[in-house]
């Protein structure tokens, strides 16, 4: 019998309300990929954060190669071999790669040295990266490795990676599961934490599952199937969307010509973009990250403004008009970076529902804010979605990266959208909530709303999309009938290909 690497006794962690992590206890064997699965609010950010440095249990113990563990601060937990890549990145945009390492060490050499270390590792892993490229010039991916580097460079025993892939391109992911590889075979261990069961059947060697912050189960993911892993997740067996056929309604949003100057240095310009979308129909639009997916749900919402006609909403140009006024009107949209754009982090559910659904719920009257019809209303979306949290009155930081989403995506359905963006709706939730949130857009459709659903994962797009269109460089492919799209012919569309290019694969 090996030591384990890391060793998890008893971890208890409580906050007002919830208990986080119940009595948790597992072991991570050296050279070993361990996945940590579990719902959202199943306790993994916090039990994580706790090996980090970042949160301090209140009972149970921890050891790292046979010692004591109990880091104050994640500068203690690199300092023994712990690192972490978060799943959202922490990187300055105007800054070089090299620039940005150095940031995260404690006494960093000379920039010279920095990125000759940056170049070796990156090329022994196979994650090649220019230590001199401006951040705000990489693509969601190399981003990813420009994190990934930065934790290589402390030569950790346990690297934690929290949703590593979920801005990847298949062929990112492909890059990443082999570096992943190599470290397992140099004896490093890796702790991984995604909702993408087929991947964790691919890549890791066990899995220890959580449930509402207790350990329920482990199994060795290559002798265990998706839909067992997830139903061990949820305690029930899984719900699977049912896509039934809708009648074409009327056309309901129609996109003129649209551009738009890319908002900021890193932006991407939208560029001549032509659409129309029906009643009852869900349109899914493709792309790698970057491509211009913010900027088009920023003038569709109105936070980017265009010519009057270049947006048109019932046959009303609306390019010109403010977002409140867009909602008022029925035109509804929930952007990807759910917090500080989808909701306030320190505000409440409640105040964070009336941000949005002030005018379309009647939650102010008078210019007085209706506090109790608004904490209604955040409870019914509590309610409706399964957020998990002690009530409406606590923050929107205080939830899990999934539960804001279900929040964030609730409140928007429940307003009875006429037409309904979202952008990545079901980035980082566990594959139960996920398949609420795809239920939720089919059968807001079957109301007869319209929805542009723009997503990065090609599989969920094929599962609710009525048509399909892709992304790249700000231009907006024609969309085609979503069913029967072969994996070449949408790989064409993401790279920008031409529509006889397309066709001429279908042939």
């Amino acid at each position: 019998m090996t030591t384990a690497l890391l060793r998890l006794s008893g971890l208890t962690k409580a906050y007002p309300g919830v208990v986080a992590n119940q009595d948790v206890s597992f072991d991570v064997q050296p050279g070993e990929i361990h996945a940590l699965l579990g719902e959202n609010g199943a306790g993994k950010s916090t039990l994580v954060k706790t090996i980090y440095g970042l949160v301090k249990p209140d009972a149970g113990q921890m050891e790292l190669q046979g010692a004591p563990f109990a880091p104050a601060e994640p500068r203690a937990a690199r300092a023994a071999g712990v690192a972490m890549v978060f799943q959202h990145f922490s990187l300055f945009d105007a800054m070089n790669v090299a620039e940005n390492i150095a940031l995260g060490m404690e006494n960093p050499p000379p920039q010279r040295e920095i990125a000759a270390r940056v170049r070796l590792v990156s090329d022994h892993y196979g994650l090649p990266l220019d230590p001199t490229r401006i951040v705000g010039e990489l693509s969601a991916g190399e981003r990813q490795r420009v994190e990934i580097v930065r934790c290589l460079l402390q030569d950790p025993k346990l690297l934690i990676m929290d949703e590593p892939t979920s801005v990847l391109t298949p062929q990112e992911v492909a890059i990443l599961f082999e570096t992943l590889r190599r470290l397992r075979a140099a004896g490093t261990a890796i702790l991984y934490i995604s909702h993408k069961l087929e991947e964790i059947r691919t890549l890791c060697d066990a899995a220890t599952v959580l449930r509402l912050g207790r350990v329920v189960g482990s199994c060795e993911p290559r002798a265990t199937s998706a839909r067992a892993m997830a139903e061990l997740m949820v305690g029930s067996s899984l719900h699977v969307p049912h896509k039934a056929a809708r009648p074409e309604g009327d056309v309901i949003l129609t996109l003129q010509g649209l551009s738009a100057k890319a908002p900021h240095r890193f932006g991407t310009a939208l560029r001549d973009i032509d659409l129309t979308v029906r009643r009852g129909e869900i349109l899914g639009i493709g792309g790698v990250a970057g491509n211009g997916q913010d900027e088009l749900v920023a003038a569709l919402s109105g936070e980017i403004r265009t010519a009057r006609d270049m947006v048109q909403f019932d046959g009303q140009g609306i390019g010109h008009l403010a977002p409140n006024t867009r909602r008022h009107l029925g035109l509804l949209a929930a952007p990807e970076e759910r917090m500080g754009h989808a909701a306030a982090p320190d505000m409440s559910l409640t105040e964070n529902a009336l941000l949005t659904a002030a005018v379309r719920q009647d939650l102010t009257a008078r210019g007085f804010v209706r506090w109790g019809k608004a904490r209604a209303f955040a409870g019914s979306v509590i309610a409706a979605f399964d957020v998990r949290t002690p009530g409406a009155g606590n923050t929107a930081r205080s939830l899990s990266g999934g539960n804001l989403q279900k929040f964030v995506i609730g409140r928007e359905i429940m307003q009875d959208p006429a037409v309904l963006v979202v952008n990545q709706p079901t980035w980082g939730v566990d594959a139960s909530a996920a398949a609420a949130i795809r239920q939720a857009l089919l059968d807001l459709a079957a109301k007869g709303a319209a929805v542009i659903c723009i997503s990065q994962d090609l599989d969920e797009l094929m599962e609710i999309s009525d048509r399909f269109a892709a992304l790249n460089g700000g231009r907006l492919s024609a969309p085609r009938p979503a069913q029967g799209l072969s994996v070449e012919q949408i790989g064409l569309m993401l790279g920008g290909a031409h529509d006889m290019e397309v066709a001429h694969v279908e042939a």
